[in-house]
């Protein structure tokens, strides 16, 4: 049975969250139609591009995001603490970059004066704002109904372009948010689609690589890597960004047919430092949907998660035990 955003989400436990949207039409969100033969691969930009944007407006960070032939997945970071900061001309200056607001807002952007009484529903309107800017649920409804509405005056129909509601995973401990971020990064060469992650269009790890290759600093549109712990860190993820992609590129040979992976604990920071071994990696790393429903991480994570979203039960127990514990 599907089950609530508010049991899914729980910023109590957790800032990352996975994301998945599929496609319900049998055009599919890009790629060829094999029935008629036509190319909706200039969708695939769309999405990214939508996307990439949307992460300038809202308090939520990208760490990974693949956009495929029927389906997008992205990994988020909410950061609820930056929108608490904003004030309001910051919040209506964002909002107002997707959505018209109502005439109280318009006017006070506009610089005219408002009422004492007009203050107090402005104040009640901003702060609504202030939430919807870091929650991962309208995060994704200005990221699919834009590609629906987008797609829909193309193909000139009305129809449901999405199958329903995304789907949301809670990614609760550290090794959770790196096995989802490779997941998500290697979707293409596990379906087949690219042979590398640098030719894997239209994912993070492509945009990643490309600014390492041309000497360019990490990019602005995505959640930064920042090397290994320390006093006074800044915001980001607490690995090297070199020590990432070489552990993409181990997995993505690792799970082709073709070409020999090998790993070796040694020569992984990564996967030394989350206490994993490469019979663990690369479970999580090709098998992530399948063993995890709404919330991924070690058992004890998955305990505090199930208890604050009132689940009765949470799909993924026994896999947490034998995949994200501390070795």
């Amino acid at each position: 049975m599907p089950q609530p955003r508010k049991s899914q989400i729980s910023l109590i436990d957790t800032p990352y969250y996975h994301c998945v949207s599929r496609c319900v039409r049998r055009s599919f969100l890009c790629g060829v139609d094999k029935y008629s033969g036509q190319s909706y691969e200039h969708r695939r930009g769309w999405v990214e591009d939508r996307l990439l944007f949307l992460a300038t407006i809202f308090a939520i960070d990208i760490c990974a995001y693949a956009v495929m032939n029927n389906h997008t997945h992205v990994a988020l970071c909410v950061d609820k603490a930056l929108a608490d900061n904003w004030d309001s001309d910051e919040v209506l200056g964002r909002y107002h970059k997707l959505h018209r607001g109502t005439l109280l807002t318009q006017k006070f952007m506009n610089g005219d004066t408002l009422s004492q009484g007009e203050l107090i529903t402005f104040d009640e309107t901003v702060e609504t704002y202030r939430q919807r800017l870091y929650d991962i649920s309208w995060f994704m409804r200005d990221l699919n109904e834009y590609i629906a509405r987008e797609a829909n005056k193309e193909d000139g129909c009305t129809s449901r372009f999405w199958e329903g509601r995304f789907k949301s995973q809670a990614l609760l401990d550290e090794s959770a948010v790196l096995a989802c971020m490779v997941y998500v990064d290697l979707n293409p060469i596990r379906a087949k689609m690219e042979k590398t992650p640098e030719t894997s269009k239209h994912t993070s790890i492509k945009k990643r690589i490309h600014a390492i290759k041309n000497k360019q600093p990490q990019p602005s549109v995505l959640m930064p890597f920042v090397g290994n712990p320390c006093e006074n860190m800044p915001k980001g993820i607490p690995y090297s960004l070199k020590d990432y992609c070489e552990l993409v590129d181990t997995t993505g040979r690792g799970i082709r047919d073709d070409k020999a992976g090998h790993f070796d604990n040694t020569q992984s920071p990564i996967l030394e430092r989350l206490g994993l071994d490469s019979a663990q990696w690369l479970t999580l790393t090709t098998e992530f949907e399948k063993h995890f429903c709404y919330a991924a991480g070690a058992e004890q994570m998955m305990n505090a998660f199930k208890r604050h979203t009132h689940h009765q039960r949470l799909r993924g127990m026994t896999k947490a035990k034998a995949l994200l514990k501390r070795a």
